[in-house]
């Protein structure tokens, strides 16, 4: 076929449309900075999935934050490790569908405070309490076995693996960063939310910034959904090889 012909039909209305990079958003932040309401904004100028983080928690987790308590690391890496899961098969199950015509990929919302829990979501950590359970699994010859648990290779996991191969899932944050004051305003208004406002404290004290890091864009709380919306596709763009 001439090369016009090729452009032509490449082109043509019923030729099929090359598919869009699966990526992962995630909408960080402490409490009361409005993840779910950015994040389904961006939802619907996306057109991407979305996952609610805080449905993901087991109900003992729940029942620590309602009550007021913080909760520890180990309360939080099977919870972090479970959204990356999510994630991972809500964009295999997209790219597998012929009709799927969204960019594949998910929208989340988070708080991923500490600079770890970021990289469980990037999938470029695993905690030893996740490798532990796949080494009994495998031992034991039943339960989950290391793919079902998110862990490939053969023998010990080191602390920090390499990053995944890019056509896996990449992961990119919009942090929403917001002064305390505000925030207090803001969380005490909310109604039937199990997480209470003298929470807010411990999860500043846990806060890590993610400025720097790469992959994370921020949005200030101050502005409107409109704006950080704004912020959050342009500056997205500018980190990924085609425009969001």
């Amino acid at each position: 076929m001439a090369h016009d012909e090729h452009q032509l039909a490449a082109s043509a209305p019923d030729a099929p449309q090359p598919k869009h990079h699966p990526i992962l958003i995630i909408v960080m932040g402490v409490a009361g900075t409005g993840k779910t309401t950015l994040a389904r904004a961006l939802q619907q100028r996306l057109g991407m999935a979305y996952v609610e983080g805080d449905e993901l928690h087991p109900p003992a987790n729940i029942a620590k934050m309602s009550a007021g308590v913080p909760l520890t690391d180990a309360d939080r890496e099977p919870w972090l490790a479970l959204v990356r899961t999510t994630a991972e098969h809500c964009a295999a199950g997209q790219q597998a569908d012929p009709a799927h015509v969204r960019r594949p990929g998910a929208l989340v919302t988070c708080s991923a405070l500490r600079r770890y829990y970021r990289d469980i979501l990037r999938g470029t950590y695993v905690p030893p309490s996740r490798e532990a359970q796949a080494g009994e699994a495998g031992k034991d010859g039943e339960g989950e076995s290391k793919e079902g648990l998110g862990l490939e290779g053969e023998g010990a996991l080191p602390e920090h693996l390499a990053p995944p191969a890019a056509h896996r899932l990449p992961t990119f944050f919009v942090y929403i960063k917001g002064e305390k004051a505000l925030l207090q305003e803001r969380i005490s208004k909310r109604e039937g939310h199990y997480m209470k406002p003298g929470m807010l404290d411990s999860q500043l004290q846990t806060l890590e910034s993610p400025e720097g890091e790469d992959g994370v864009v921020v949005v200030p709380l101050d502005a409107t959904t409109e704006e950080q919306a704004d912020i959050a596709v342009r500056e997205l763009s500018k980190l990924l090889p085609e425009p969001l």
